[in-house]
C-alpha cells in the first residue's frame, strides 16, 4: 500500500464515518410533532436519491475523473451539513437537505471507492475491495457509539458539526491524493461492449444475485433485532458483534482469495455459508446460537463481497470501473429495499423462522442460477 491508496482509504473512512453520525437523524424529530411515516420518508429520500444518481454519476466518474468527481460529491455534502442547523419543523426543508445529502453521498462514495481500487495493483482488485469494505463495516461499528454519546453530551448541533468536520477531513485526503493512472473512457466508447445478446445473458444471472444478495443483507440487518426479541432473547447486540468482527477479520485476512484460486471459486462457496447462515438463524433459540450465527454471517459476507464485486468489475471493465462500482451498489440497495418489505411481508404471513427459511433458498437459487450462466471470472494469472 502506497501513501496515495492510504490518503484515499482515510478520505474514505472519514466520509463514511460522517454520513454514520446521521443514524440518530430520526430521534432529532422527537421534539417535532410528526407522524413516524413523515419521519421515514425524510430519512428514505437519502437512499432514494443516492440509488438514482448513481448509474448517471458511475459513468461520469469515468468519463471526467475519479478525483474531481469524489472532490464534487464531498463539496455538496460540505455546503448542505450546515443547514441541518436551520430545521425546524418535518416539512420540505430536511426532506431536500436529505435528497441532497443522498446525491452528495452517492457520487462521492462511488467515486472514493474507485479511487482506491486505481490506487492498487489490478492483480489485487479484491485484496483492495477488502479492504475498502473493512473501513466501512469498522466506520458503521464506531459511528452510532460515537454519534449517541455527542448527541448526549452535547445535542444534535454538535453532532452536525463533527458531520461537517469528518466531511471537510474526507475532502482533504483525497485534494492531496494523487490519482492513478488508468485507461480513460470517452463518449462515444463508454458502452462499446456494454450491448448486444452475449452481454444481456451475462448481466440477467449477474443481477438477479446482486439484487439477491442485498435482499437477504437487509433480512438480516433489519429483522434480526425484531427475531431475538420474539425468541424470546434480551437483545441483538452480540450478534452484531460477532458479526462485524468476523466481516472485518475476512475481509482483511481472505479478502485476495479470489485474486488467486478465481472469483467463481470463492463466490459460490460464500454464498453457500450466507444460505446455511439464514437457516441458522431461523434455529436461534438461545444467545450462544445468536453469537454462532453472527460470526457465521460475518464470515460469508466478508467472503461474497470482494469476490463479487471484483467480478462485477471484472465484467464491465477495468476503464468502466466507476460505473461498475455504481451498478453494484445500486443493485444491491435496491434489492436490500425491495427485499426488506417483501420479506417483511413474509414475516407477517408465516413469521420470522419461515422467512428466513425461504431468502435461504431464493438466495441459493439465485446462485445456482448466476454460477450457471456466467464466466468464471479472472484470476491472477489472467492479468
Amino acid at each position: 500500500m502506497n501513501f496515495h491508496f492510504i490518503m484515499a482509504l482515510t478520505g474514505f473512512f472519514f466520509l463514511v464515518l460522517a454520513m454514520t453520525l446521521f443514524v440518530f437523524f430520526p430521534v432529532f424529530f422527537e421534539n417535532v410533532t410528526t407522524s413516524k411515516s413523515r419521519i421515514g420518508v425524510i430519512m428514505g429520500i437519502h437512499s432514494l436519491m443516492a440509488i438514482l444518481v448513481r448509474p448517471w454519476f458511475g459513468k461520469m466518474i469515468d468519463l471526467r475523473g475519479r478525483k474531481k468527481m469524489a472532490l464534487f460529491g464531498m463539496a455538496i455534502l460540505i455546503l448542505v451539513v450546515p443547514g441541518f442547523h436551520l430545521i425546524r419543523n418535518a416539512g420540505l426543508y430536511p426532506m431536500v437537505l436529505r435528497a441532497l445529502t443522498g446525491i452528495g453521498w452517492g457520487i462521492a462514495a462511488t467515486a472514493s471507492i474507485t479511487i482506491c481500487l486505481d490506487l492498487m495493483p489490478e492483480r489485487r482488485l479484491a485484496k483492495s475491495l477488502g479492504i475498502v469494505g473493512a473501513s466501512s463495516l469498522i466506520c458503521s461499528a464506531i459511528g452510532p457509539i460515537l454519534g449517541e454519546e455527542i448527541v448526549h453530551h452535547w445535542g444534535f448541533g454538535a453532532l452536525f458539526n463533527v458531520s461537517l468536520i469528518f466531511f471537510v477531513l474526507a475532502f482533504i485526503c483525497v485534494s492531496v491524493t494523487k490519482e492513478a493512472v488508468y485507461p480513460r473512457m470517452n463518449e462515444a466508447s463508454s458502452m462499446g461492449k456494454m450491448k448486444g445478446k452475449p452481454f444481456l445473458r451475462s448481466m440477467i444471472p449477474l443481477t438477479v444475485l446482486l439484487m439477491m444478495h442485498g435482499a437477504v443483507r437487509g433480512a438480516v440487518v433489519n429483522f434480526i433485532a425484531l427475531f431475538s426479541r420474539s425468541v424470546p432473547l434480551d437483545r441483538a447486540g452480540p450478534f452484531f458483534l460477532s458479526y462485524s468482527t468476523a466481516a472485518i477479520a475476512t475481509r482483511l485476512l481472505l479478502g485476495d482469495l479470489s485474486d488467486r484460486i478465481g472469483r467463481k471459486k470463492v463466490i459460490f462457496p460464500a454464498l453457500a455459508v450466507v444460505s446455511l447462515n439464514l437457516v441458522m438463524i431461523s434455529q436461534i433459540r438461545s444467545v450462544e446460537m445468536l453469537i454462532l450465527t453472527g460470526f457465521v454471517a460475518g464470515f460469508g459476507q466478508g467472503m461474497i463481497f470482494p469476490a463479487l464485486c471484483a467480478y462485477v468489475v471484472d465484467f464491465i471493465g477495468r476503464a468502466r470501473q466507476g460505473l461498475a462500482i455504481a451498478i453494484y451498489l445500486t443493485l444491491f440497495d435496491c434489492g436490500m429495499g425491495l427485499g426488506s418489505a417483501f420479506f417483511g411481508w413474509i414475516s407477517d404471513l408465516a413469521g420470522y423462522r419461515m422467512m428466513y427459511i425461504l431468502s435461504s433458498l431464493l438466495f441459493i437459487t439465485a446462485g445456482l442460477f448466476f454460477s450457471w450462466k456466467s464466466g468464471a471470472g479472472r484470476t491472477l494469472q489472467d492479468v
